[in-house]
């Protein structure tokens, strides 16, 4: 009995050091993944050279001065703690909040029957303010789904514009928000700028402006799975991965590690918003997160400068001045009171920002909007107040620079043209003009330019000593002359095909009076068809879309035949 005893006590023994070993190394507390799926934690570095490598291991969320704050699932944390460092746990910042502080749900209205954002909406209620804008405004607002979360919870989006069915050629911008999930406050105040522009257009000059000369798409919830990772009742809980516990904002292509940078396939969500920037031409963007209050722009990736590192400066420097004129003498001082280098602050790599501004030479900043990640819901109004100047301010960047219209000198007709600025342009900073408008944006600091246009089948032209000033717009429409100008035409039978290098999605511009009896096929540079259809959706309409993500990168040609006329596009694939 005694031997039966000891055994038990000893067992029992191996079993208390087991839990503790577990919980435990070196006296320090492990997180808890069973309980909460993700830790938060924070360590100090010796040196800021430490990053490059921690940044890959590791979602950093902050750095200040050596001291480091972090994400981690429980694969990510096992590779960082074979580094050595000290840690301490943190709480989640999505568990801080009571549910009475997040005022979930609580929908009032005031005197002027406006809505009061001073809540966190559930998810039923935002999906129903979502639609409920575009059939308050149908004229100037629609709402367009971006795709399905794993979940399958909406990734939505509204577009602003005076010709919000069309597309006319006015600069795109896009503002997201919460591709982290605990990070809500750009959340309400994308949801406020919605309101904003919609209930102020046609009597508030500014907003009428907005909508007539852009084209705004505003998607207030990047990362909903993340967002109410607690439930469709409430933010509380909310987490910064996605529900595969995948940090989406590490997700991205990367200018310098490549394409899958976290090691991670493509998440749903990250392959949704990599073609909705593939089908649109997003002339500016800014994503909106939390934990900081700085306007953060690129590269994170790089320690070399962006080609327009001076308007990247100079647009950071406006919006947070004019953020400090409108807010406490405390607010948006982080980095250089308000404003940093992505990189001169701590390295990222697969980053939205980055994939945004290399891969579809657009402009994309990062807007850490508050130090707080889910603030109290009384604090909701006093934000959007500190930065709707800012928000504004930004979105009417897109249009100041050089722009203008690319057209064939003999048939008038839009060109897709490169636009390329000399001893300037480098790290794909160039832009293009699209179809089926021909317009292009060149968003540049103030300076004096020589732009170069070229197309393929065309002259190169070079139009001299282009001058620029600070938000201003120098338009310079620009004709380009054919190659076979003179000669007679031997190829008016081409399609028209863009974005053409493309990613995936491809858009025809079919020729007059195509008809339903058609054909369209693919082959490759051998001949080999590998893609052949009769059945089109959109019969009689100019405009076709295809989508040839499945096939490899690589040369190929389209083809339409309709009776014994035959249209061809080579089409490259990225």
């Amino acid at each position: 009995m005694k031997h039966l005893l000891a055994l038990r006590l000893s067992s029992l023994l191996i079993a208390v050091l087991l839990f503790l070993g577990l919980s435990a190394i070196n006296g320090q507390t492990l997180p808890d993944f069973q309980k909460k799926g993700l830790a938060y934690f924070t360590f100090t570095i010796h040196d800021k050279s430490e990053i490059s490598q921690l940044t890959r291991i590791i979602s950093i969320d902050n750095v200040k001065d050596l001291q480091v704050f972090a994400f981690a699932n429980e694969k990510e944390f096992n590779r960082f703690k074979i580094l050595g460092y000290s840690w301490t746990l943190l709480p989640l910042p999505g568990d801080l909040l009571s549910y009475s502080e997040l005022n979930m749900g609580n929908h009032q209205k005031d005197a002027f029957n406006r809505t009061i954002w001073n809540y966190y909406p559930t998810y039923q209620q935002y999906l129903d303010l979502m639609t409920g804008f575009a059939t308050s405004y149908p004229a100037i607002c629609k709402v367009d789904t971006i795709g399905v979360s794993i979940q399958g919870r909406l990734i939505l989006a509204v577009k602003i514009s005076d010709s919000v069915e069309l597309n006319q050629g006015e600069p795109e911008v896009l503002l997201t928000s919460s591709i982290h999930g605990d990070e809500v406050t750009g959340y309400i105040c994308m949801l406020h700028l919605i309101d904003s522009i919609l209930s102020g257009y046609g009597t508030v000059p500014r907003m009428t402006n907005l909508v007539n000369n852009f084209q705004l798409y505003i998607n207030p919830l990047a990362n909903p799975d993340g967002t109410y990772h607690g439930g469709n009742n409430t933010v509380n809980g909310a987490w910064r991965y996605n529900s595969n516990m995948i940090d989406l904002n590490r997700n991205f292509p990367d200018p310098k590690v490549g394409p899958h940078p976290d090691l991670e396939a493509w998440q749903t969500e990250t392959k949704w918003f990599m073609r909705y920037d593939t089908i649109h031409n997003f002339v500016l963007s800014m994503n909106f997160h939390g934990g900081a209050e700085v306007y953060n722009f690129p590269w994170d990736t790089w320690a070399k400068l962006h080609a327009d590192d001076s308007w990247f400066g100079f647009t950071g420097r406006e919006y947070a001045d004019t953020v400090h004129a409108n807010s406490p003498s405390w607010y948006f001082k982080d980095e250089d009171n308000g404003v940093t280098n992505g990189y001169a602050w701590y390295e990222v790599n697969g980053g939205r920002q980055d994939y945004t501004t290399y891969f579809h030479h657009g402009r994309e900043v990062t807007l850490e909007i508050s130090n707080t990640k889910i603030l109290p819901s009384s604090q909701l109004l006093n934000y959007w107040g500190y930065n709707k100047r800012s928000f504004l301010n930004y979105i009417e960047q897109a249009g100041y620079g050089i722009n203008g219209q690319v057209t064939d000198t003999v048939t008038g007709e839009a060109i897709e043209a490169k636009v390329f600025i000399q001893g300037h342009d480098k790290d794909n900073s160039d832009v293009s003009s699209h179809l089926p408008s021909g317009w292009y944006y060149r968003l540049i600091d103030q300076g004096s330019y020589n732009l170069t246009f070229s197309s393929p089948g065309y002259f190169t032209k070079t139009v001299h000593d282009v001058t620029v000033n600070r938000l201003n717009t120098n338009r310079q429409n620009v004709e380009l002359v054919p190659l076979n100008f003179g000669i007679a035409e031997k190829n008016i039978a081409d399609l028209k095909v863009y974005p053409n290098p493309a990613d995936g999605v491809v858009n025809i511009i079919m020729p007059r009076g195509w008809s339903k009896e058609s054909t369209l096929r693919l082959t490759t540079m051998t001949g080999k068809t590998i893609m052949e259809t009769t059945r089109f959706q959109q019969q009689g309409n100019p405009y076709l879309q295809i989508d040839l993500h499945q096939y490899e990168s690589g040369i190929y040609i389209l083809e339409l035949q309709q009776g014994e006329e035959i249209y061809r596009a080579k089409i490259v694939l990225r």
